[in-house]
């Protein structure tokens, strides 16, 4: 028995996607943190990623690792890398790049692409994806007006504030286009000494909208996209100005997906 190839690319796209989230207009730069998360399969360890985020006032890097991990190691191995390059402005970051790499026991596989002005310019996949007529075909329109699935995420915002949540993020990964409908649910506060913070916290739901790229009747897609339980806390990120993400989960045919900080350096 073990893990799917592709759940273990799905743990790296529909999560680590989301991994980071920033905002507020008066950031201090230039600056570098990283945090640790664990990441949870209905209750049970199955992931840990790192993630480093470095912003200098015009241009960023985010640079995410993750491993399987816990009683997951026992059926599955496998590691998980994205990277995100581009430009940092008032109105928030634009990638330039984004590249993912996944490997585990029976599969290597690497997506990137470079992007101008939300418009990709270049993009490559190895090994390539075989034509399936059960995929909704990407379009010259649908790599237009996009930002890749880290940057979408890192948001500018003045605070802990609805308005952070209220928008819709435009994302293309190199294989899907989909947007992102975020929503302000309620303050909370966040008290557990087990976790990399403690303090108050910004509850958002997520709704998943496939556009293309995805597999017609897929029993995943239908089901990431009919959920109401799809969410995510933004916590403040010391002085710099910025939001991170404290928690997530996501509801997925395989069960609940969370994410949880565990560790936060350099604020």
């Amino acid at each position: 028995m073990r893990l799917p190839a592709t759940l273990v690319r799905a743990l790296a796209g529909a999560l680590f996607g989301v991994a980071i989230a920033a905002g507020a207009a008066l950031a201090q730069t230039p600056f570098f943190v990283t945090g640790t998360y664990v990441i949870t399969l209905r209750g049970v360890n199955v992931a840990e990623a790192e993630i480093g985020f470095s912003d200098d006032g015009d241009t960023y890097r985010v640079a995410v690792n993750g491993n399987v991990a816990g009683v997951a190691t026992l059926v599955a191995r496998g590691t998980a890398s994205l990277s995100s390059a581009g430009r940092s402005g008032a109105d928030g970051l634009l990638s330039d790049s984004f590249s993912l790499t996944t490997r585990t026991e029976f599969e290597n596989f690497y997506l990137g692409y470079e992007a101008r002005g939300g418009r990709v310019t270049s993009e490559m996949i190895n090994p390539p994806l075989p034509p399936d007529a059960e995929r909704v075909p990407l379009t010259a329109a649908h790599r237009r007006g996009i930002n890749d699935p880290i940057a979408a995420f890192l948001l500018r915002a003045g605070g802990l504030e609805p308005e952070a949540c209220n928008r819709t993020l435009r994302v293309f990964t190199g294989i899907e286009r989909y947007d992102m409908d975020l929503a302000f649910l309620e303050q909370q506060e966040a008290t557990s000494q087990r976790t990399g913070y403690q303090g108050p916290v910004m509850l958002c739901s997520i709704r998943y909208r496939p556009i293309s790229g995805h597999f017609v009747n897929s029993p995943s897609t239908e089901y990431l996209a009919q959920s109401d339980r799809f969410l995510i806390w933004y916590a403040p990120l010391g002085t710099t100005g910025f939001l991170f993400p404290y928690r997530m989960i996501m509801g997925t045919a395989y069960g609940d997906l969370s994410m949880i900080l565990t560790h936060l350096t350099g604020i």
